[in-house]
């Protein structure tokens, strides 16, 4: 197990780039060596609240449905849906051929 008091240093840091194909600049390698650290630090702090009596939450706030129930009200009738359409036939919307002549 590593040793959980292990600072990342910019080698490591160097390391990765290198690994990820990344090119960075010197002061580009220090800068994200002490922002990984402060995650890491961070990490540590929630792992020591984060014990077997905390319940895991994946939202601060409880979740409700606040979607209605489907219920059937007054629908149009086909004829009323159709007569505002600029062309109909055969009780469907009739639109331009996008795909040519030949279907």
């Amino acid at each position: 197990m590593p040793d959980a008091s292990a600072e990342i240093t910019v080698a490591d840091v160097q390391h990765l780039a290198g690994l990820a194909r990344i090119a960075l600049e010197p002061g580009e390698i220090e800068h994200l060596a002490g922002e990984l650290n402060q995650i890491v630090d961070s990490v540590r702090k929630v792992q020591e609240v984060a014990t077997p009596d905390v319940p895991a939450t994946s939202h601060p706030l409880p979740l409700v449905n606040v979607l209605r129930a489907d219920e059937v009200g007054a629908v149009l009738t086909q004829q009323q849906v159709l007569s505002g359409a600029p062309d109909a036939f055969d009780g469907r919307f009739r639109v331009p051929a996008i795909l040519g002549e030949e279907q």
